[in-house]
């Protein structure tokens, strides 16, 4: 199942109002059973993020091949992977 432009909304609103004492990841997960999910350290990605927010990299994951790859086309995204950024203090 393709995230849809509303899932996508919801969830750039979700991380954009992150807060420090706030770990997105299980309430997403929560909210979005449907969507496959991955957490990871942002150093672990080289390829550039389909959205940047305060402490995490948002990225498209394409499972509609056989190999699973990051993609910047929403329609073709089946999940995410939130990354997350070393924040300075």
């Amino acid at each position: 199942m393709a995230l849809t432009a509303r899932e996508l909304i919801e969830i750039e609103r979700m991380l954009a109002a992150d807060s420090a004492d706030m770990e997105p990841f299980v309430e997403l997960r929560r909210r979005f059973p449907q969507l496959a999910w991955v957490r990871c350290d942002a150093s672990d990605l080289s390829d550039q993020p389909f959205r940047q927010f305060s402490r995490f990299d948002l990225h498209l994951l394409d499972r509609s091949d056989y190999c699973v790859q990051i993609t910047a086309d929403p329609a073709r995204a089946a999940g995410i992977v939130l990354a997350k950024r070393k924040v300075e203090q």
